[in-house]
């Protein structure tokens, strides 16, 4: 069994749609970092940057930490959404999302979401940058299905969850074609709606 140790946050979403998908048997221990649960001790033994989501898979008493690593395991495990005849487009789209879609668009939500008024700079800033990430995903998505290519693949599973947080870009989800349809693709997967809803209190998909 997997124990999935996270908050609810678009990347501990990656992880439980994943497991969603792979259909393997886990179970989420919240960590509640409002109240800084993550820098406990017993957790940064699990997570030395003191950062969510943590899997450890009691089948074998490992643990993992950084979502990005955390789904090439679960797909080299399950041997779903990660081809070995695909790893290398694949890789290159999840250290994309991990080292800049991510970051950046996590920048845009503590300017422009959580501390409008602030910074004019940093709103400015990180608006700018996620409104080009938007504009780079939807032509990535104008020549080709998925990210990495004709397959729903572990990249896109890492991109959907902050793409899923879009009404608090303000960027206008609808102006970019591609990346919608694409959204409303894997919106309606089983697993991701199952997945999406991390803490099991009915959190719904944000429609386009």
């Amino acid at each position: 069994m997997i124990e999935l140790l996270t908050a609810n946050t678009p990347n501990g979403k990656k992880i439980s749609i994943m497991l969603e998908e792979i259909s393997f048997k886990y179970k989420v221990t919240k960590i509640n970092i409002n109240k800084k649960e993550q820098f406990k001790p017993e957790f940064v033994k699990l997570s030395p940057f003191s950062k969510t989501p943590v899997i450890i898979d009691h089948d074998n008493n490992k643990s993992l930490f950084e979502s990005g690593a955390i789904l090439i395991y679960l797909g080299e495990k399950s041997g779903k959404f990660y081809d070995k005849n695909e790893r290398t487009t694949i890789n290159q789209w999840l250290m994309g999302q991990m080292g800049y879609v991510g970051p950046m668009l996590g920048q845009h939500h503590q300017f422009h979401h959580y501390n409008p008024g602030k910074s004019e700079f940093g709103e400015n800033r990180y608006f700018k940058i996620s409104e080009r990430i938007y504009s780079e995903l939807n032509e990535r998505l104008s020549k080709s299905n998925f990210l990495a290519g004709k397959n729903y693949t572990i990249a896109d599973i890492a991109t959907f969850p902050w793409i899923a947080r879009h009404e608090w870009h303000d960027i206008g989800l609808k102006k970019y074609s591609h990346l919608s349809r694409w959204y409303n693709q894997i919106s309606k997967r089983k697993a991701v709606i199952k997945g999406y809803d991390l803490l099991k209190k009915g959190e719904e998909i944000p429609k386009v």
